[in-house]
């Protein structure tokens, strides 16, 4: 008989402490491992980017920060693993630009982008590389319009897929410089850099990791870059906007996102530590030296720049008419 009363007294002052925990837990967080999932496979920019930030917050906070790689589905299957995990901030994903691409390359998503995730924030952006196969009489954008004006619908480009980042900045170039380069989607970025290197292909819009071995062993000639400013890797390069077409911006960026739900406290202090991540150099320098910028923001401004994302890749796609179906 005595042992109700008792228990009913720890209920209540169970109650009474729960409403404090997340501010408890965000003084103290983190408190134990973190899992980073990154939605791709081993050896990418993705992972690059996940392992690099994740020994510099181990590093930081004392906790380690384990990657792992779920790739699949366009990653899909890596968002919507996250996207349910308890919200608590030890679960994170380091999202990328597919996050914004995917919203309209697939409208029946098993999460909603804006909904099931809280952003954290901008890791870091990289551009791409415009290059061109060396037979081709090209060695600067103006020339490449000229040239694809002068041929229309006979220059012909690899993606990894429809709808991924390179495919899509091509057909932003092909809207803003008024010209028809023609996709071939391949299963594999791999595969496609193949055929343009053997010269079955014309040009193509390439990650830094993918394009620069070829460029710098002369199987690839680069004209430009894609990003608001030039690389740091190859400052030589100017960038497209620059070259003749101004607002042009294209590239791929990584971005920290937790399950939505999750305490602010906890996001901000996330925040906060990828920011002081960022500012290192060895940090700095491991990133650059792939040709991937550091950026670091506040949630509320990473939120804002996925929007963006959203309504730009919309708008190319459906002046595209880059079709879901047609992904893989």
């Amino acid at each position: 008989m005595t042992a109700r009363p008792a228990v009913k007294t720890s209920a209540l002052l169970l109650a009474a402490w729960l409403p404090a925990m997340p501010v408890q837990a965000a003084d103290v967080f983190p408190a134990r491992p973190i899992r980073l999932v990154s939605p791709f496979a081993p050896g990418g920019g993705n992972d690059l980017v996940s392992r690099t930030l994740a020994a510099a917050l181990s590093k930081n906070t004392g906790q380690s920060v384990v990657v792992d790689n779920r790739p699949g589905a366009t990653t899909i299957i890596g968002m919507d693993l996250v996207a349910k995990a308890p919200a608590d901030g030890y679960t994170l994903v380091m999202s990328s630009s597919t996050l914004a691409i995917n919203v309209t390359l697939y409208p029946k998503l098993p999460y909603d982008v804006l909904r099931d995730f809280a952003p954290v924030s901008l890791v870091a952006t990289t551009p791409l590389i415009l290059a061109v196969h060396p037979s081709q009489p090209v060695t600067t954008v103006a020339e490449l319009i000229a040239l694809a004006k002068a041929k229309p619908g006979e220059l012909f480009f690899p993606s990894a897929g429809t709808g991924d980042a390179p495919h899509l900045a091509a057909e932003l170039f092909n809207i803003v410089a008024g010209v028809k380069l023609v996709h071939v989607p391949y299963k594999g970025a791999a595969i496609g850099i193949n055929d343009l290197v053997a010269g079955r292909l014309a040009l193509m819009f390439g990650t830094s990791p993918t394009t620069l071995p070829h460029v710098r062993a002369g199987r690839l000639r680069a004209i430009a870059v894609t990003g608001r400013a030039r690389s740091a890797v190859m400052p030589e390069l100017p960038t497209v906007a620059e070259s003749g077409l101004p607002g042009y911006e294209a590239g791929l960026w990584y971005g920290l996102l937790a399950p939505a739900q999750v305490p602010k406290a906890v996001i901000a202090k996330l925040s906060a530590e990828t920011g002081v991540a960022l500012t290192s150099a060895e940090v700095r320098e491991k990133l650059k030296a792939q040709g991937v910028d550091p950026v670091g923001n506040t949630p509320a401004q990473f939120a804002d720049y996925i929007r963006q994302e959203i309504v730009k890749w919309a708008k190319v796609m459906q002046a595209a008419n880059v079709k879901a179906e047609a992904a893989h």
